[in-house]
């Protein structure tokens, strides 16, 4: 794991397993392309869609390129209909 990504952690008690859902969320939302791929062949690409469509948050440009790459629709993503559901205030 790379340090730059899990500056707030202590990278010797972090555990693969139990952490995974932060170290998926922190790599998909800053990491580069191939540290993506080495995510997925590392857990399988199945605990990482779980994984995913499981955060309560992700930005809008990670969300749509999660979407995309996985072929999966926007609303299968607990964070977007988590932002549909609240209100939106109009712009003036």
């Amino acid at each position: 794991m790379q340090s730059q990504y899990f500056w707030d952690v202590d990278l010797q008690k972090i555990d693969i397993e139990t952490s995974k859902r932060l170290i998926i969320e922190r790599i998909f939302s800053l990491g580069s392309t191939m540290d993506v791929l080495d995510l997925i062949r590392f857990y399988g690409e199945p605990v990482v869609i779980d994984v995913l469509k499981d955060i309560s948050y992700l930005d809008a440009k990670t969300l749509n390129f999660v979407s995309l790459y996985f072929d999966l629709p926007l609303n299968s993503f607990k964070c977007y209909r988590r932002k549909q559901l609240m209100y939106q205030h109009w712009n003036s």
